[in-house]
């Protein structure tokens, strides 16, 4: 009876197809692959598969028989919330922590972007007024606290670092020491940190322990000249508690590249909101070849434990939600 790994993703092209058919192939494994307007064919495959590779939820509902489902996601906060996804309850689930350099030099960019104060002068070209020297500042002697550090917390960690930060202090569930941070916390001590913080950037996932936890009230403890980097989830912060400091000038600006909800609807007030920079959740999009061949290759590596009957590397632990 053929074992069967079904693969339903539009970013695959014919080197990863070969790439995982021969991964699979070494273990006696079947795959089969399909894209966008082949759902159902996707769906029939799934029915008796045994390893899923995708990023839909709903074609994870239609595989009765599987064993793992290897999500394409960083974040899989949606699987761990609803247990009714998986047909079978002991369904491995992994996801893709591959995100790190892409979210970084995100991170990168919108930072040097606020710094060099792009809003504000973004909006005097649209007003048509030419007028410059507004006073900017530097990653150079800068002082992070970076909430969140795993792979892409670290990651940007070592860029910041690379570009000159002053300090670097990590927050984390353990506070264990980690390379390219000065030091690292418990997040039990995330509000001693804030009133340093010239740049807070937040690299959490949606959990119940992370639902706000930039609260109104931490947002009151950051400095005036602060800036606020969001590329987790939306849900970790108090919307509009940071828009009323935004639009207050009791912040200096912020980043985000997620929101609470998404889509964000056309007539949210968080579009209008000064000082603010927000992208449609990209920062991690699998649009870069580099992040789809280290995919790949993420699912390729977890394949041949499974297949060897090994413990997976990213399996994540749906009651903690990562």
């Amino acid at each position: 009876m053929s074992r069967d790994v079904c693969v339903y993703l539009n970013f695959i092209t014919d080197a990863h197809r070969d790439q995982i058919a021969r991964t699979a192939a070494s273990g006696g494994m079947t795959a089969h692959f399909f894209k966008s307007g082949q759902y159902d064919e996707a769906a029939a495959c799934g029915k008796n598969a045994e390893v899923l590779y995708s990023n839909s939820p709903k074609l994870l509902k239609e595989c009765t028989h599987l064993k793992w489902y290897c999500s394409t996601n960083a974040g899989v906060d949606q699987y761990c919330r609803d247990p009714s996804l998986f047909p079978n309850p002991e369904c491995l689930l992994t996801n893709s922590n591959v995100y790190g350099l892409t979210i970084a030099e995100h991170t990168v960019m919108v930072t040097l972007m606020l710094l060099r104060r792009l809003p504000e002068y973004g909006q005097r070209i649209r007003d048509h007024f030419w007028k410059g020297h507004l006073p900017i500042r530097s990653i150079h002697g800068l002082h992070i606290v970076m909430l969140g550090t795993g792979q892409i917390g670290r990651c940007i960690a070592a860029r910041m670092r690379a570009l000159g930060a002053a300090e670097i202090v990590g927050v984390s569930r353990s506070g264990r020491p980690l390379p390219d941070f000065d030091r690292v916390l418990p997040t039990a001590r995330l509000d001693e940190a804030l009133p340093e913080a010239e740049l807070l950037i937040m690299a959490v996932p949606g959990t119940a322990e992370t639902a706000h936890i930039l609260s109104r009230e931490r947002i009151a403890l950051l400095r005036p000249d602060a800036l606020v980097v969001n590329v987790g989830r939306g849900t970790a912060v108090d919307q509009p508690a940071l828009m009323d400091a935004l639009n207050a000038g009791r912040i200096a600006g912020a980043a985000l590249d997620v929101a609470d909800p998404e889509p964000l609807p056309p007539d949210h007030p968080l579009w209008e909101t000064k000082n603010l920079i927000l992208t449609p959740h990209i920062s991690g999009d699998l649009t870069l070849p580099y992040t789809c061949d280290r995919n790949v290759d993420s699912f390729c590596e977890d394949l041949v434990n499974y297949m060897a009957g090994r413990p997976l590397a990213h399996l994540v632990d749906r009651t903690r939600g990562y």
